[in-house]
């Protein structure tokens, strides 16, 4: 007598790898994927038809996701004089200068952002080798090089996420929780996508957007059909 089959692999007989399923459809799959162990981060990638080489197709803009990420931001503001006090007030977790410098020196990145008030920027690029492989280097077209410190600390608290293109053509980006509704996943995807679309360069030619897949953590990647993102 063959065993009973266990949720999970009905679950399993019911997605097709191979199909593209509307939005809400997609996120239903991933939601019924996730293990119940922990709550499994979701997470989106686009394939988009760009060029990275050249410096107008190496797309880098941020978005605020309306319902955020479910991800506490550990934040560290590089800063001097009366702009340390606006970096503390907007929640920043570490604030200061050289002394924050000479630890990263030293190895430690226990934070998940930098902003830093541009005066900063030349000592702060000296450690290009240590924050650029760990995407840490703060940059002004993701906002987190500027003088409004406060308003770059509260964004990216409140779920700011950066959409930057990787070598491949494809952008990797967090758009939730499992344990979010489906509803709050929905909107974040179409924010993400909506703030891709607007940011097309004028020189690609032929497709721009190829495919958009949102997976779990330890679930599969399940592949949305992105014309049915209103």
């Amino acid at each position: 007598m063959s065993k009973p089959k266990n949720n999970k692999t009905v679950k399993k007989e019911q997605f097709d790898r191979t199909v593209s399923y509307p939005l809400e459809k997609a996120v239903q799959l991933v939601k019924s994927f996730t293990s119940g162990n922990f709550d499994e981060s979701v997470d989106l990638a686009m394939n988009l038809g760009v060029d990275p080489r050249h410096a107008d197709q190496n797309i880098r803009v941020t978005t605020g996701l309306p319902n955020g990420t479910g991800k506490t931001v550990q934040i560290l503001a590089l800063t001097m004089g009366p702009k340390e006090k606006e970096a503390k007030d907007a929640g920043a977790d570490f604030v200061g200068n050289k002394e924050y410098l000479e630890k990263i020196k030293n190895g430690w990145t226990d934070f998940d952002k930098i902003v830093a008030t541009p005066d900063m920027m030349s000592e702060l690029g000296k450690l290009g080798k240590v924050l650029g492989p760990k995407g840490l280097m703060p940059n002004p077209k993701s906002g987190t090089v500027t003088m409004d410190i406060g308003k770059a600390v509260q964004e990216l608290k409140a779920g700011q996420v950066e959409l930057r293109v990787e070598k491949t053509g494809i952008i990797h980006v967090p758009c939730g929780k499992a344990s979010f509704e489906a509803n709050a996943l929905v909107q974040n995807i179409q924010t993400i996508y909506e703030t891709i679309m607007k940011a097309r360069p004028g020189s690609v030619k032929g497709q721009y957007f190829k495919k958009m897949t949102v997976s779990s953590t330890m679930g599969p990647g399940i592949r949305i059909d992105h014309t049915t993102i209103k």
